[in-house]
């Protein structure tokens, strides 16, 4: 089978590992190499010493001493010089892959992330770089290493007997067809472990995320259940590589490689016999057949395993390039007219839609609100604002082009959502809140009075630290880093989900007032604080019900109707 060219994305990744790296790379090969003189010098020295004994030379074998002494000690520095650099070129080979892998998944939009199970990144990330470590970076040292010795022997067994010689490249075929038999299906129970990390992690991560829903449902058992079994299947497929590998060299050491050797010690032994060769010639061809048998079995199953690394290398290609759209048409990052939905429907499941037949307008710089009760369609609407999905029927057009052939880029340069679920880094309340870019301090001082966080960083600090996912901070305060966070990037559209549902009403109130007084912004906002003097300054509120706009107005209209706003507002208060 032709070996197919690697694509332009396999190549950029596989560059990763060689860049501002090659000076390390030429001195990991070379200092390898250089071992190979020292093995070949001691099998030498070996088989001297045999033949001093056999004629009884004292003097020649107490002269070796020293060569041993000099051989021993530039092993010594050769392996050191070795070890440093290859384990130099490893760390800085594997730190440029995962920055390079990182980076291309950043790229990604909202809309592809929706579609995609975020554990798999986590596992090409963790799981398959421990892979390439050992089965493509430093496997290519050995497979140079294997191979050039491989040569070299020859010649140094063709200077030494060319019939032994032979005799040894013949029974070398032995451990080759044993590894050629076995290589290929090692290739896919490597992928296979790969595979079943991924689901590993995937499982894992879910578990952990879902811990206090888990402990608040008593569901502990179950969760054990469920972590018992993905934790089994990836050790059942692990054991069964591992079987695998040890068949493999059970076979090759245990039968060929006793075969070969018996069969050289065989062959040298009757050659010794009629004087064709010394008895040390025999030692030093049983002690080199070690390097011949080393390449021929180590060699074609590391080109395997580096084939199976070769393999992970391209599944992240792919899961990186997977869900990618065209980048689409760049807009400005403002807002001249305004946001326009027609006959907008939407639904995860096409049967049954949670966005029926929307139709109404942002305009420009206006504030808006959006009302309704729980499951609505109210989050949905904001993640399709977003660029989240791209399935809608209808048409939603920003400044007249339609969102869907918007690239996602230049459409988070003009839109921020603030959510209800608030994430935040293991940091500082400031790289928080200003995502570890540079702001102007006035900047950054305003957001942090707007959103009410200035009470926090006076009584802290800004340098405090956050904990994972904002541990270390109250549901409000996180809520507030999140406004603030938004505040401070300034896009000209805002769209905020419940976003101060967490806070006390005289803060919510207050991050509420600050946001409707922004000059210049659009703004809309879900909200289920129903307070009038707030309602009251919306240019419009739309009333979502059951996925659909059955009302709308300013606050005093909606009242004057009591229709159904009037009612869920008299409900609600």
């Amino acid at each position: 089978m032709k070996k197919s060219k690697p694509s332009p994305a396999v190549k950029e990744y596989t560059g990763a590992f060689y860049e501002k790296n090659r000076l390390c790379f030429a001195v990991g090969i070379l200092f390898s190499l250089l071992e190979i003189p020292v093995n070949l010098g001691l099998s030498w020295l070996l088989g001297r010493v045999l033949d001093l004994v056999a004629a009884a030379d004292l003097a020649g074998l107490f002269h070796l001493v020293w060569y041993m002494i000099a051989v021993a000690a530039g092993d010594t520095l050769i392996c050191t010089v070795k070890s440093r650099t290859t384990s130099l070129f490893v760390h800085r080979g594997l730190r440029q892959y995962k920055a390079l892998a990182f980076r291309k998944l950043s790229q990604k939009s909202i809309r592809a992330f929706t579609k995609e199970n975020t554990g798999r990144y986590v596992s090409v990330l963790t799981n398959d770089v421990n892979t390439l470590e050992e089965n493509y970076l430093r496997s290519f040292f050995e497979i140079v290493f294997d191979s050039i010795q491989f040569v070299c022997t020859l010649l140094f067994m063709l200077w030494y007997s060319p019939v032994m010689t032979a005799a040894t490249l013949a029974l070398c075929l032995l451990p080759m067809v044993g590894t050629m038999l076995f290589s290929p299906e090692l290739t896919r129970r490597e992928k296979a472990v790969s595979d079943g990390n991924e689901r590993f992690v995937a499982r894992l991560k879910d578990l952990l995320m879902g811990f206090s829903v888990l402990k608040s449902f008593k569901a502990e058992t179950q969760a054990a259940a469920l972590f018992d079994g993905a934790n089994a299947d990836l050790e059942t497929l692990k054991q069964r590589r591992r079987w695998w590998r040890g068949l493999m060299s059970a076979v090759n050491w245990g039968i060929f490689a006793p075969a070969m050797q018996f069969g050289i010690f065989f062959i040298g032994a009757y050659l010794a016999i009629r004087g064709s060769v010394t008895l040390g010639t025999t030692i030093v061809f049983v002690q080199v057949c070690n390097y011949v048998m080393s390449a021929v079995q180590q060699v074609p199953q590391q080109l395997a395993a580096r084939r199976a690394a070769r393999g992970l290398i391209e599944k992240l290609v792919e899961i990186t390039q997977e869900n990618l759209a065209s980048s689409g048409e760049p807009i400005p990052s403002e807002l001249h007219e305004g946001i326009v939905l027609r006959d907008v429907s939407f639904g995860y499941d096409p049967d049954a839609p949670v966005l029926k037949n929307l139709s109404f307008t942002l305009t420009a710089g206006k504030k808006y609100a959006l009302v309704g009760a729980s499951g609505s369609g109210k989050t949905t609407l904001l993640n399709l604002l977003m660029g989240a999905y791209e399935d809608y029927t209808g048409s939603v057009t920003v400044d007249g082009r339609e969102l869907s052939t918007v690239d996602p880029e230049s459409l988070y340069d003009l839109i921020s959502l603030i959510g209800q679920n608030v994430f935040l880094f293991d940091d500082t309340v400031r790289g928080n809140i200003t995502l570890f870019k540079d702001f102007p301090p006035e900047a950054v001082e305003q957001a942090v009075a707007r959103s009410g966080l200035k009470e926090l960083l006076e009584a802290r600090g800004e340098d405090y630290r956050c904990g994972e996912n904002g541990a270390g901070l109250s549901g409000g305060e996180r809520q507030r880093v999140s406004i603030a966070r938004a505040l401070l990037r300034g896009t000209p559209v805002l769209l905020l989900d419940e976003a101060t549902a967490s806070l006390d009403p005289a803060t919510a109130f207050a991050v509420t007032e600050a946001v409707l007084g922004l000059q210049g912004l659009t703004r809309l906002v879900v909200t289920h604080r129903l307070d009038p003097a707030l309602l009251d300054r919306y240019d419009e509120i739309f009333v979502l019900k059951n996925g659909t706009i059955c009302e709308r107005g300013t606050f005093r209209d909606l009242m004057a109707q009591k229709g159904y706003f009037y009612s869920f507002y008299t409900v609600a208060g």
